[in-house]
């Protein structure tokens, strides 16, 4: 195989990058890209590698601004002729958030990869190489092109848009649980199965950091976004009960917020299927679209959060940040 591609892997940190650390026996950042990419056997007979280093840090210390910084870089590489395809290695915990940022942001046919590891080097079935080895396979594929940005684990292809991670310890952790993966890596090859029908774009170089996440529970009251609001929060994000229910002791919150012009988008805390305004009690579905409350279709809090946080980086009219986040769900 000639080396016609070129692939920039962007390294971020995470628990790819990580080994055992015999004075505290715990997973640190130790790994340089160099010793990473020295453990994919023959990457040099698929593409040309460049190697960009962003940092080495665990996935909980991305923050927000940092996750732009990471997007910035990738538009940098990614417009550039030379390059075939850009890969992000990434912590597994905020995964999902950096991936699904990056797929709202950038706008390119080009493939976008973002790639990590559940068990760190010094593990036995360490699958940083092989997670490695199938998202280089995606990321020179002409198949992947147009397919917004993609995280590939365990030989699965899914779309950042869909996938979450699932599972605290398992290789096939990173899942579509509503529609399932777009496709596979086998053979050293990528097999879509399926597309996706919509792709959203959010034109903005900023981000909105102060966007409060809740996860509703029976009894609970106003004061959680009493603090968010006094605490100078531009959104806020509720885990609703079921299809879009919530306490009613929650409703004065609500209000508040909503007459403050602090957007508040309501998801389900369910793991599958989308909230509507399907109930007229009070604090039910069609109750809180009624008060202003926007909707976030099946999206999990953590995304729609990052979504949110794009839409006030945007723009501040409470209308245009509806028709953001509510894009595609009641068409």
């Amino acid at each position: 195989m000639s080396n016609k591609n070129k692939v920039a892997i962007i390294f971020t940190g995470g628990t790819i990058s990580m080994k055992i650390d015999p004075r505290i026996h715990a997973a640190i950042p130790a790994l340089t890209s160099e010793e990473i990419i020295s453990m994919v056997t023959n990457i040099e007979n698929f593409s040309e590698i460049e190697v960009i280093n962003y940092a080495n840090i665990p996935s909980p210390h991305i923050t927000p601004s940092m996750m732009m910084e990471i997007a910035d870089l990738v538009k940098q590489t990614i417009t550039r002729d030379d390059i075939t395809g850009v890969i992000v290695t990434h912590g597994t915990d905020t995964l999902e958030e950096t991936a699904y940022l990056l797929d709202l942001i950038i706008k390119t046919e080009k493939p976008i990869v973002v790639v990590g590891a559940m068990r760190n080097s010094s593990e036995l079935g360490y699958d940083g190489s092989s997670n490695l080895s199938a998202a280089l396979c995606t990321a020179i594929s002409n198949k992947a092109r147009n397919k917004g940005v993609l995280v590939v684990m365990n030989n699965e292809v899914n779309a950042a848009s869909e996938v979450t991670k699932t599972n605290t310890l398992s290789l096939d952790t990173f899942k579509s649980p509503e529609f399932g993966p777009l496709g596979i890596v086998d053979n050293d090859e990528v097999i879509f199965y399926r597309d996706i029908i919509s792709h959203q774009f959010i034109d903005t170089n900023i981000i909105e950091e102060k966007v409060g996440l809740i996860k509703s529970v029976p009894g609970m009251e106003s004061d959680i976004l009493d603090f968010y609001i006094n605490s100078g929060y531009k959104g806020i994000v509720i885990e609703s009960l079921g299809r879009g229910n919530l306490p009613p002791q929650m409703i004065p919150g609500i209000k508040k917020a909503i007459s403050q012009n602090i957007p508040v988008v309501m998801v389900s805390r369910c793991p599958t299927g989308r909230v509507l305004d399907s109930y007229g009690y009070e604090g039910g579905g069609k109750h809180l679209r009624e008060l202003g409350v926007i909707f976030g279709g099946n999206l999990p809090g953590q995304k729609i959060r990052i979504k949110l946080m794009l839409a006030l980086g945007s723009t501040k009219d409470m209308h245009k940040i509806k028709e953001i986040i509510e894009q595609n769900l009641f068409n």
